[in-house]
């Protein structure tokens, strides 16, 4: 068994993570939003900021839970978020502006939904 309140901590902040770039990100319409402007350029260096810790603690979850966890959870690609922070963190110049709006726009919505049902399906868990 793992430590529910650990991984309940993560989700949380994964959570928060989410909703912070939802919040900042509303004035980003396209993805050349991001370099038009030094503002823009700000907003993606936070996105991809919150992106490296978003893909850390799914890497702290999956190894915190002996990788038993996460894979319940199949209609989330695990591995690219976890990859994507690998990118963000090591290859820095490998940023796409277009990659980043659609996880934004799309990929993180979807997360976010995942991310609430596992907090709340960890509170069942004996």
């Amino acid at each position: 068994m793992f430590d529910k309140v650990r991984i309940g901590s993560l989700l949380d902040r994964i959570e928060n993570s989410i909703l912070l770039i939802q919040s900042k990100s509303g004035e980003i319409n396209c993805p050349d939003d991001f370099l038009l402007s030094q503002d823009g350029m700000f907003i993606l260096s936070g996105i991809c900021m919150q992106l490296v810790f978003i893909g850390e603690s799914v890497k702290t979850i999956d190894n915190k839970t002996n990788h038993s966890y996460l894979i319940k959870y199949t209609d989330i690609p695990w591995t690219a978020i976890m990859g994507l922070r690998d990118i963000i963190a090591h290859e820095y110049h490998r940023i796409d502006e277009e990659e980043i709006f659609a996880v934004v726009n799309k990929d993180l919505i979807s997360l976010l939904k995942i991310i609430q049902q596992m907090k709340m399906d960890l509170e069942t868990i004996n």
